[in-house]
């Protein structure tokens, strides 16, 4: 007994430590490639008046609101890094950044949350960090930033452009917080705020730079290149007539056939277009301010009501001259640029020009329509004036040979090229696994052989599957494919996660030949973190829990009332992140247990169950289990090999099922099988295996005869 008791407690420390150093090692290498964040602590750190809304449930943000909680109004999105653009800095690790925008995209404030930058935590300190990060508060993601390091200004700040301070001995380290932190907010506008009707750059058109020949004027006004609108006093008052704001303009009906407003627009951004109306020496002072997806906007106006107008401050968003596309507004910059026309071109002699730049921040698509409006606003009363606006459309469209048409969403490209060597592995492993199971008998002759093998793959299937590919699949990825499907959404945003979908094809065949239990039971990572638990628990002769069969088949049924309860969820949207928190994988596998603590003892808790209670979260409470069961029953094969004395009378392979998943009469409940393969290893024993023995008994036993012709 004692021996006994000395090893299990040797085991239990092993254990112990192992945990400990690989919950340290995880701690420190891979806290930064998961959000931290709680709602609690987010409160804390946005007090009143502002109010932190729930987590969103399709994007890793939380809402804030303006007193008066999730009904209140919207006062910004806060959001970490790491869950969005977690890009590897110079340590190889993310930084994780706090960030908090606005609804019309200007930053509220940025924090350091985490980092493992050398230059930082060795050299300089953090305060320089902490300092770099502030200078975005109060900056717009409209505005082109840039970061200086050394001491000289590229171009004077201005409203469509911006320089914060860089640190001049960690410049590789902060131009990629800057990158970090851009393509989280811009992901989080292009999302959540509308920029650019939810399109990233890949769902936009570029323009060719490779058509730079000049074009005559009237051919630009004929292909819409360049497009006019003028309007006289008298088509003015019209547009005023039978409302309160008519016969106001005094100047209007003493004068009604003279201009009140002759505009012409041209997307100079385009580089036919900029050739054909610009001189040489404006064509060189534009170019350095528009970069590749920028677009730049030339408004060539006279009249009474010019754009952008005399009071106008150069430098701003104009007043007067309003833009849309997809029905969302974007503004657009003054460059603040002394521009010159070409000779000959036939706009008024006394025209202003301004040209107007639209940051590729904003999304602006010059595949689609251009939908400028002018308004015109005129007031009635002294005191308190009635304001009535009238909107001067014009639209303006490039027209498709100076584009190129946008590809659709390919971004996703890029995650499979980057992953090509996991790919490899997996796929080699999932060969493995597949010539296995199609050779059963064969892989279970040797009972020590295939425990050695089934050890081997449950391990790589937690190191490399689980906590290095990060391919644990999950209940998630099915309510993700209802609520697209519900809402009408396209299912591209699989495709950005190669591991899983690769392994999900796997899973989808293996289900039409073998059923649940090829994932369940192989290539589940946290399932096959429960059976080693569970192995070590019986190597340290803990006690086992042995569930009557009539109360396993009950809580079987548990499972499928969760599932049932998470679709529902899923299709009418109501809490379905608390719902699908049901699934510990999210802790343990893809978070490494680095989460807020009543998730953390959760998942620890199904572990610890699992060391008295084969598989208990697997067996009677995984709504992913319970999802591919039922997908399983059109299962093409009953594959595992019976006897037609299985279940009558040998009883041997039923009563050491850990799954309970053969019936009295021998059957296989395939629904319930994780394919441990223990009752295959049985068949083929020689030892173990009663029906076997009994015809190796009779075999002996068997007399030789001698036949009539002298042969033995």
């Amino acid at each position: 007994m004692m021996p006994t008791m000395a090893r299990c407690r040797r085991a239990i420390t092993l254990a112990l430590c192992l945990a400990a150093g690989v919950l340290a090692l995880l701690i420190g290498a891979t806290s930064a490639h998961a959000g931290v964040m709680t709602q609690a602590e987010l409160a804390r750190r946005f007090p009143a008046p502002l109010t932190v809304g729930e987590r969103d449930a399709e994007l890793p943000v939380w809402p804030l609101f303006r007193q008066g909680g999730s009904g209140g109004e919207l006062a910004g999105y806060v959001f970490e890094s790491v869950d969005l653009a977690p890009i590897p800095g110079f340590s190889g690790v993310p930084v994780n950044l706090l960030v908090a925008i606005d609804p019309s995209g200007r930053f509220l404030g940025v924090e350091v949350l985490s980092q493992h930058e050398p230059v930082f935590q060795y050299g300089l300190g953090e305060a320089p960090l902490f300092e770099f990060v502030r200078q975005y508060q109060g900056i717009s993601l409209k505005q082109h930033i840039g970061i200086e390091t050394n001491g000289r200004r590229a171009h004077a700040a201005d409203a469509s452009r911006v320089q914060i301070d860089g640190i001049s001995k960690a410049t590789v380290s902060v131009r990629i917080i800057n990158e970090s932190v851009l393509a989280a907010a811009l992901l989080v506008s292009r999302r959540k705020l509308g920029f650019g009707a939810g399109k990233g750059a890949a769902g936009i058109a570029r323009v060719r730079t490779d058509l730079p020949d000049a074009i005559g004027f009237q051919r630009l006004l004929e292909d819409g290149l360049v497009r006019h609108l003028r309007v006289t006093n008298a088509e003015m008052e019209k547009l005023y007539a039978g409302s309160d704001g008519a016969r106001l303009d005094e100047e209007a009906l003493r004068q009604p056939d003279d201009v009140f407003i002759d505009l012409y627009l041209a997307c100079v951004s385009v580089p036919g277009v900029a050739r054909s109306l610009l001189t040489e020496a404006s064509l060189a002072k534009l170019k350095p301010w528009i970069e590749q997806g920028d677009q730049a906007i030339l408004v060539m106006s006279s009249g009474r009501h010019r754009v952008p107008g005399d009071d106008f401050t150069r430098g701003g968003i104009p007043e007067r001259l309003l833009l849309r596309q997809h029905e969302l507004a974007i503004d657009m910059r003054d460059l603040d640029l002394d521009l010159k026309l070409l000779p000959g071109i036939s706009v008024p002699a006394d025209a202003s020009l301004t040209v107007f730049r639209v940051p590729a921040e904003a999304g602006l698509d010059p595949g689609a329509a251009f939908d400028f409006t002018v308004p015109v606003t005129r007031s009635k009363g002294q005191f308190y004036p009635e304001r009535i606006v009238r909107q001067l459309p014009v639209s303006y469209r490039v027209p498709s040979r100076f584009l190129i048409a946008a590809p659709g969403d390919t971004s996703w490209h890029a995650a499979w090229m980057d992953r090509r060597g996991d790919l490899l592995i997996l796929l080699v492993g999932l060969a493995v696994l597949a010539l296995a199971l199609s050779m059963p008998r064969k892989l279970s002759s040797d009972g020590r052989r295939f425990n050695r093998f089934r050890f081997a793959y449950l391990l790589f299937t937690i190191g490399f599957i689980g906590y290095y590919a990060q391919a644990q699949l999950s209940i998630v990825n099915l309510t993700g494919i209802v609520q697209a499907l519900v809402a009408g959404r396209s299912l591209s945003f699989l495709l950005h996660d190669p591991m899983t979908v690769a392994l999900w094809a796997f899973v989808l065949v293996s289900l039409l030949l073998w059923g649940r239990g090829t994932f369940c039971g192989w290539l589940c990572p946290f399932g096959a973190l429960q059976e080693l638990t569970g192995k070590l628990a019986r190597w340290c002769k803990l006690p086992q829990v042995k569930i009557s069969r009539t109360v396993d088949k009950r809580l079987k049924r548990v499972k499928y009332g969760a599932l049932a309860l998470i679709v529902v969820s899923a299709l009418t949207g109501l809490a379905i992140d608390t719902l699908v928190e049901l699934e510990p994988f999210k802790t343990a596998i893809t978070l490494n247990f680095v989460r807020a603590w009543p998730y953390a003892v959760y998942a620890l808790a199904l572990l610890a169950a699992s060391a008295f209670i084969h598989k208990f979260f697997c067996r009677y409470l995984c709504p992913l289990g319970a999802a591919l069961a039922l997908l399983g029953r059109f299962r093409l094969l009953d594959w595992l090999p019976r006897r037609s004395e299985c279940g009558t009378p040998c009883q041997t392979c039923r009563h050491r099922c850990d799954y309970q998943a053969i019936k009295p009469d021998g059957a296989v409940v395939y629904a319930e099988c994780f394919q441990c393969m223990d009752c295959v290893v049985i068949h083929e024993s020689e030892q173990r295996c009663a029906p076997r023995l009994l015809e190796l008994k009779r075999a002996r036993t068997i007399p030789i005869h001698a036949d009539p012709g002298g042969a033995t």
